[in-house]
């Protein structure tokens, strides 16, 4: 499996204007289930910053035949077909965001959910989202504050922001959030020990968490791969 990979430099980005022509907020891809169904799972996946929709799309072939698969493009346009969910920098050694822009993509992932089950009428009741990096980061933004839109949320080698726990849900419906968390203890982009604190804060929330880590560096294992994989079929 290729290794899927984070570009860690000073990221400058600028909003792309296109949309889809059937006028959904978001480009993206999708593969139908191979399992017909009238009301579908669906899973929707969000890529690493300077990235696009094609690359966690390659993964689609081996997630749960039952599911809709959407792969979803960010917003902000880097140049070279390469887009993310906001602006970062690790000017200081850590990472430093837009905050404005992570709201903003925050907002178009909660209209871009709502467009995906009008079009496609999926299951309200599983949605779940798959995240790399940033767009783990955006996965936590989503299944935290808001918990009723989505199962479940699957998050690799991602963290949790600052404005995200916050902002957490009061809902009851947090506690039963599901949540797949993988991270590799030699991450070099983003340190495990985001991933301690992550699993911490689940903890401490009553969210019922499966916590995997490999030693692969930033990008997502085949092991982590397959136990998702089993993990979002059993949910």
């Amino acid at each position: 499996m290729k290794n899927i990979l984070i570009i860690i430099s000073s990221l400058l980005l600028s909003v792309t204007p296109e949309l889809n022509s059937d006028d959904v907020v978001l480009n993206y891809l999708v593969k139908q289930p191979l399992v017909a169904s009238a009301h579908p799972p669906v899973l929707i996946m969000l890529h690493g910053v300077g990235s696009n929709e094609k690359d966690l799309f390659s993964l689609a072939n081996q997630i749960d035949e039952r599911f809709l698969v959407i792969s979803a493009q960010a917003p902000y346009y880097m140049g070279d077909d390469r887009y993310g969910w906001y602006e970062i920098n690790f000017q200081n050694g850590k990472p430093n965001i837009n905050e404005e822009q992570a709201n903003k993509s925050r907002e178009t992932l909660l209209r871009f959910i709502e467009q995906i089950i009008e079009k496609y009428s999926v299951d309200t009741e599983k949605i779940y989202l798959m995240g790399f990096s940033q767009g783990a980061i955006m996965s936590f933004s989503i299944g935290l504050t808001r918990p009723e839109k989505v199962a479940g949320i699957a998050c690799f080698s991602g963290r949790v922001l600052q404005t995200t726990e916050q902002n957490m849900s009061k809902d009851q419906k947090l506690q039963d959030l599901r949540v797949f968390l993988a991270h590799s203890t030699n991450d070099n982009v983003l340190n495990y020990q985001y991933a301690l604190e992550s699993k911490e804060l689940l903890a401490r929330n009553g969210i019922k968490t499966e916590f995997v880590s490999d030693n692969v560096g930033h990008s997502i294992s085949p092991s982590s791969l397959a136990k998702f994989s089993a993990w979002l079929k059993s949910n």
